[in-house]
């Protein structure tokens, strides 16, 4: 969708694309980015910075003109300015909704050149979870009894791109709830490996009848929540 609306808006100028550089950059949320492009020494000559997001009209995002200038255009998310030969183009702290194509154009009387095509994607924050594991279904058991269940957190530092600080919940979803129950949160209190990519959450209680059904472990960071594969808890009597 983007490349194409970007090819035809070349198509509708009636530009020359011969000198036009493209990329394509993927940054995280709250980066700063920089764009630059070449800029020309004739008066006559202008350039713009512009952005094609899906669904949306051609944005400008600022211009200037070929002779050697100190103007910035700012708002708090863009802004542009003259550097040596090149104008530059300054996104402070990306936001998911950044994605799309960034060209620099120059124009003069007779026609339209783009001197640069970026396409940015802007990713947000990735927890350092791989993956969450629950133990096999114990055997049944009978109303009074104690029963543990153990979620496993599996993690990869080289993931993580946000400030982690998660925690862990458990649910359960009985045979005749259309919703699952929120019944426990853990604190720090978790057992680790010496790497620390594998930690141990355990959760311990006296059931009853009314306690079978579907537990699941339940991770909440970055933003985001996953769910473990649930464990099943059968009570006899």
């Amino acid at each position: 969708m983007f490349v194409i609306s970007g090819f035809l808006l070349m198509i509708t100028v009636g530009c020359c694309a011969t000198d036009q550089k493209f990329e394509i950059k993927s940054v995280v949320t709250q980066q700063n980015v920089t764009f630059t492009c070449p800029r020309p020494f004739e008066s006559q000559e202008k350039v713009y910075w512009i952005r094609i997001i899906s669904g949306h009209q051609p944005e400008f995002l600022g211009g200037t003109l070929g002779y050697n200038s100190t103007e910035v255009n700012q708002t708090p998310h863009f802004t542009t300015k003259q550097g040596p030969g090149t104008f530059i183009l300054n996104i402070h702290q990306t936001q998911i909704n950044d994605t799309g194509l960034y060209y620099c154009i120059q124009t003069s009387w007779t026609d339209m050149i783009f001197l640069r095509g970026v396409f940015l994607t802007v990713q947000g924050p990735q927890s350092s979870i791989s993956g969450i594991i629950q133990a096999p279904p114990p055997a049944a058991v009978h109303p009074g009894e104690s029963v543990s269940l153990q979620c496993s957190v599996l993690s990869d530092s080289e993931k993580k791109t946000c400030s982690e600080d998660y925690r862990v919940h458990w649910f359960r979803a009985g045979s005749h709830q259309s919703h699952p129950d929120f019944i426990y949160t853990h604190g720090a209190n978790a057992e680790c490996g010496k790497s620390s990519q594998k930690c141990f959450y355990n959760f311990s209680k006296k059931v009853n009848v009314s306690d079978a059904g579907t537990y699941y472990c339940a991770v909440a960071a970055c933003g985001e929540v996953m769910f473990g594969n649930g464990t099943i808890l059968e009570i006899k009597g």
